[in-house]
This record gives structure tokens, sequence and C-alpha cells, in this order.
């Protein structure tokens, strides 16, 4: 017996929204859940070089700062007032290196060699020193500690 005679029968359906809901919060367990092995590190015996050192240092502008502050261009010590009278050294220096190489255009580099205790804007002086210098590469020498890893 049907008692709803003009009334059409209605489709089920599924609500989806609370079945994404679930999904996502089980892909979130998953995720948070899930443990990553780490690969171990390749052991690598890297080669070894027997050359002598380079006896001629081309192109290059030695920096000396030691602890108290007090500067050194190519062993040779100067005055500091200012990072414009260290860049005017610096192009000074840049100068002696090229008329030394017969006057070629040189891009010399500047090594900065700074005691562990010196202060930090000694430094930064001198790095603004070789920009105001136009001298564009710039490096940090470095003791070796050695130890061997």
């Amino acid at each position: 017996m049907n008692f709803r005679k003009g009334q059409g029968r209605e489709d089920p359906e599924i609500n989806l929204i609370p079945f994404i809901d679930v999904l996502l919060v089980i892909l979130i367990f998953l995720m948070v859940t899930t443990t990553y092995s780490r690969f171990t590190e390749l052991q690598i015996t890297l080669p070894t070089a027997d050359a002598e050192k380079a006896q001629d240092k081309p192109n290059q502008i030695e920096i000396g700062i030691d602890a108290q502050g007090r500067y050194k261009i190519n062993n040779q010590p100067i005055s500091f007032l200012d990072t414009n009278t260290l860049a005017n050294d610096l192009k000074q220096a840049a100068g002696a290196l090229e008329a030394a190489k017969g006057g070629a255009q040189l891009d010399p580099v500047v090594i900065i060699n700074a005691d562990r205790a010196a202060t930090h804007q000694s430094v930064i002086d001198v790095l603004e020193a070789a920009r105001i210098a136009g001298l564009a590469k710039v490096t940090f020498a470095a003791q070796g500690s050695g130890k061997s890893k």
C-alpha cells in the first residue's frame, strides 16, 4: 500500500563534509606519528696533495688587525682615522701592486687577518674601506686548529 501517490521517492544522499573531515584527521594523525629514518653519512676519505705552496702571492693585499685595533697593510703599519683614510691606503696599496706588476690592471684580493680578540667594528671598517676603494674581492684568513677529523 502506497499512501504517497503524488510524491516520488527521494534518493539517499551521502554527506561528504564529515567524511572529508574524518579523512583529514586520519591524514594528520598519520603524518604526525610517522617516523623518518635517517640515512647514515658516507664515510669518505679525501685525497691528499703533496704540492708545494706557491711562493709568489700575486694580486693580494693583506690587512692585519690586532687586538688593540691597530692596522697593517702588507705588514706596513698605518694610522687609522676613519674608513675614508683606510680606503685611500688600500687604493695606494693596490696602485703599488699594479706598479709592481708592470702597470697591468689587476683586481686584487683583500685578505683580512684579524685577531680573534679584535673588535667586530674594526673588521667592518676594513670591509667598508674595501668597498669604498672599489676592491670587490675580500676574504678572511683563518688558522687551522691542527685537529684532524
